[in-house]
């Protein structure tokens, strides 16, 4: 087995890492506030249109104009960025994994395919650890860029100043964890709070948890 170093910085990701998320639930609520099918809406987002606005190619007004010129609709903007929001729901058991990173004193960061009406809307339900501990947070809307792209993970080096071997990084898209790996990053799948916590541990982290 190779020798596991302990991280100099630890970047998570955020869907369904931090925040778990239903995206058939945003479809049905877009769906209601459009007044369409869910089948149209699904059919509207699955074009690229989602990975636009998150890559920030596009932003709400645009990415709204687009999505009712392919459904036939004109929805409200705000109602429809609460529908394609309100969809998420805390990892309760990554709270502990955090607050033991911070007693660790382990700078931690989050690297992020997200959109602003996502972001927002996390950041409106008031969890501690939104923004929280997170001493750096890339969010591909805004640093324009996506995982698995290799600029984006570039980007998040110089954001945490640290070299790429001094990184670990959790996801739960395989691709994404591959091209950590491939930018010089330590980086594993996201499983379970459980399995990351172990992760660390080998990793010379005392989580003491």
């Amino acid at each position: 087995m190779p020798h596991l170093r302990r991280p100099q910085f630890v970047f998570l990701d955020l869907g369904n890492v931090i925040a778990l998320f239903d995206r058939d639930r945003a479809h049905r609520q877009m769906a209601a506030v459009a007044g369409t099918t869910v089948a149209t809406v699904e059919e509207a987002v699955a074009d690229g249109l989602q990975e636009r606005l998150e890559s920030g190619a596009l932003d709400w007004p645009g990415y709204v104009a687009e999505f009712a010129r392919r459904t036939g609709t004109d929805p409200d903007p705000a109602a429809l960025a609460h529908a394609a929001s309100d969809m998420f729901s805390l990892n309760a058991a990554m709270v502990p994994v955090i607050a033991a990173l911070q007693r660790a004193q382990c700078p931690i960061g989050i690297l992020s395919n997200t959109c602003a009406p996502h972001w927002h809307h996390l950041l409106g339900c008031r969890w501690a650890v939104l923004p929280g501990p997170f001493a750096c947070l890339v969010l591909s809307h805004e640093v324009g860029g996506m995982k698995p792209r290799p600029g984006i993970y570039a980007t998040a080096a110089i954001q945490a100043g640290v070299e790429p071997e001094g990184i670990f990084f959790t996801d739960d898209m395989p691709a994404n964890v591959a091209a950590a790996r491939a930018a010089g990053w330590d980086a594993e799948p996201f499983e379970s709070a459980h399995r990351l916590a172990d992760d660390l541990m080998r990793r010379g982290v005392a989580l003491s948890l």
